[in-house]
C-alpha cells in the first residue's frame, strides 16, 4: 500500500505551490485540481500504487510553473520523486513549438513511471479542452491540441493499458465534440 503520509504531503506542498493559480478555461478552476486529478487517474484507472509515481504525479508541474527547485523535491520527497518530476518538466526557456515537439520526442525514453503520470497528465488536459475550453481556443486550436496529445501519448505505449484506454476514449470523445461543433456552425 501506498505512504499515505508522503502523498498528502505532496499533494498539501502543490497545493501551497499552485495557490492562487488558475485553469486556462473561462471557469477560471484552481489549478491544484489537475494534480489532484491525475494522482485520482492514476489510482483509480491506472492501479498505480506505487508512493512515488502518486507524489511526483501530485507535484509534475511545481517546477515548470511554481519555481520550485529539483533539490527542493527531493529534500522532501526523495531521489525517485524528484527524477519523476525531472523527466516530466519542460524547459520553459525554450519557444512553446519547441517544448511541444521535444514532449513527443522524449515521450519513449521515459522511465515507466513518468510515463503513468504523463499519461495521466494528458487524459486530464484533453478533458480540459472540452469540458473546460482554454478562453479564446478556436476549434483548430483545441484540435490541434488534441492531436499533439495523441502524438504524445504514442510514445507511452506499453506503460499502462488502462490509462491508454481512457486517453484513448478521450480524444474520440473530442473529436466527436469538437465535430459536433462544427456541424453546429
Amino acid at each position: 500500500m501506498a505512504d499515505v503520509s508522503k502523498i498528502l504531503a505532496a499533494a498539501t506542498f502543490a497545493a501551497e505551490k499552485h495557490k492562487g493559480q488558475k485553469r486556462k478555461g473561462r471557469e477560471g478552476e484552481p489549478y491544484i485540481n489537475h494534480p489532484l486529478e491525475v494522482a485520482d487517474l492514476l489510482v483509480e484507472i491506472g492501479g498505480v500504487d506505487d508512493t512515488d509515481i502518486n507524489a511526483a504525479g501530485l507535484l509534475h508541474d511545481t517546477v515548470e510553473d511554481c519555481g520550485v527547485t529539483y533539490p527542493e523535491i527531493e529534500d522532501r520527497f526523495g531521489k525517485v520523486v524528484a527524477r519523476y518530476v525531472r523527466e516530466l518538466t519542460d524547459d520553459k526557456s525554450l519557444p512553446k513549438a519547441e517544448r511541444k515537439r521535444l514532449q513527443v520526442e522524449h515521450a519513449p525514453h521515459l522511465t515507466p513511471g513518468a510515463k503513468q503520470i504523463k499519461l495521466a497528465d494528458k487524459i486530464s488536459n484533453v478533458k480540459d479542452i472540452i469540458e473546460h475550453p482554454p478562453e479564446g481556443w478556436d476549434e483548430e486550436r483545441k484540435r490541434q491540441y488534441v492531436e499533439w496529445g495523441r502524438n504524445v501519448v504514442e510514445g507511452l505505449r506499453g506503460a499502462n493499458p488502462a490509462l491508454e484506454k481512457l486517453f484513448d476514449e478521450v480524444a474520440l470523445r473530442a473529436d466527436g465534440e469538437l465535430n459536433d461543433q462544427d456541424r453546429a456552425v
